[in-house]
């Protein structure tokens, strides 16, 4: 059956302060369409989500940082947030992991301000991208090509803007994690 994740191993990379909705609710999509998903964080237990800059609820972490094997995992999703991605982006481990997802050609999904990640990790140059407003100058700096769009996908990458854009993303990001590998990840982590 097309877009179903059956199978599949997700890994949420996410620490304390990711916007709530950013996380739960693409968790739940790839959930209901079949997928494992594993949150993985550098700390351990759970990890506090926020509601902008409103203490939200916590999630439980699944797998420290520090043990976890990106070879084990399909996709990777980062969740945007105030605070998650800006401790994430000075994080060499977490900056690795993501990296390691584009190296195998691997579909990676980023929202709102998660896409710093992968601006630290240098894997934006070239790629066809959106994030928060704020952070738009900061993509096309690091190289981008930026699109003021709900969704943007360039060949297995998956970023959207804000909560308001989460159906299209969670629709994207099940179609790509359902594609499986692409080449063009590969090119961009080189």
């Amino acid at each position: 059956m097309a877009n179903r994740l059956d199978g599949r191993k997700i890994a949420i990379l996410a620490t304390d302060g990711f916007e709530q909705v950013e996380l739960t609710e693409p968790m739940k999509a790839l959930k209901d369409a079949g997928a494992t998903v594993t949150v993985v964080s550098p700390k351990s237990g759970e990890i506090q989500g926020f509601k902008h800059d409103e203490p939200g609820d916590t999630v439980k972490v699944d797998q420290d940082l520090s043990s976890a094997d990106p070879s084990s995992f399909d996709g990777l999703l980062i969740p945007g947030g105030l605070f998650n991605p800006d401790a994430l982006r000075v994080d060499e481990k977490a900056k690795a992991f993501a990296k390691a997802f584009f190296t195998a050609g691997k579909p990676v999904a980023a929202i709102c301000h998660g896409p710093q990640v992968l601006i630290s990790a240098g894997l934006v140059k070239g790629r066809k991208m959106t994030g928060f407003q704020s952070i738009q100058t900061d993509l096309a700096n690091a190289g981008a090509i930026v699109s003021d769009e709900a969704v943007v996908t360039d060949k297995g990458l998956v970023t959207s803007r804000k909560p308001d854009d989460i159906p299209a993303f969670n629709a994207k990001i099940i179609e790509e994690f359902a594609e499986g590998r692409h080449e063009g990840q590969r090119r961009s982590a080189a």
